[in-house]
């Protein structure tokens, strides 16, 4: 059991188009290679594309929308980065409730590069020690929280990490703190 120590856990990526595909593939890649199930939730239905930075990558198949899930259906939540993924994400209410009730319920996120932003629309950064990318640091100081240059910042069951280089660092942290929370809390907490 302990090479997947998520087996059981449920895990929702909340993305939109113009995600950094790697801050997409790769943690959730790991997620699942630690026994995670995934779902890819979105603001609209069909497919979000990703972005190698500002080329166009791979698209993905949305599983679900906002509107359509609650954070009791899940163990965890993972926003990737990317400049466009989270500013949509944050001008959409269902989106911003979302993250807002994984913090309320104490449920582990998994947070980088420019996910962030997501924390700070939410009311969640206030109090908290976070890391994104640099040009997110005015915003999270100005949403109350603590922002420091490191590759992986875990508070309080937040992780945040920088950018693309910081991933190894991140899905460690990530799983670990994944695992932490118990099997089966879906719902009941």
């Amino acid at each position: 059991m302990t090479d997947k120590p998520l087996a059981g856990k449920k895990i929702a990526i909340l993305a939109a188009d113009m995600f950094e595909r790697v801050e997409l593939e790769e943690p959730r890649k790991a997620l699942e290679n630690a026994g995670a199930e995934t779902e890819i939730v979105s603001i609209h239905d069909g497919e979000i594309q990703g972005f190698d930075h500002f080329d166009p990558a791979a698209k993905v198949e949305v599983d679900k929308t906002a509107e359509e899930v609650s954070a009791d259906d899940y163990d965890g939540l993972l926003v990737p980065g990317g400049v466009g993924n989270p500013d949509q994400l944050r001008g959409d209410e269902n989106a911003v409730d979302f993250v807002r009730a994984f913090a309320s319920s104490g449920k582990p996120m998994a947070v980088i590069c420019h996910g962030p932003w997501m924390l700070v629309e939410a009311g969640v950064a206030r109090g908290r020690r976070l890391t994104s990318w640099p040009t997110l640091q005015t915003d999270i100081r100005n949403a109350g929280g603590t922002w420091v240059d490191q590759e992986v910042v875990v508070d309080s069951g937040i992780v945040t990490s920088r950018k693309p280089d910081d991933i190894p660092a991140f899905n460690k942290a990530m799983i670990e703190e994944f695992a932490k929370s118990r099997v089966g809390a879906r719902g009941t907490l």
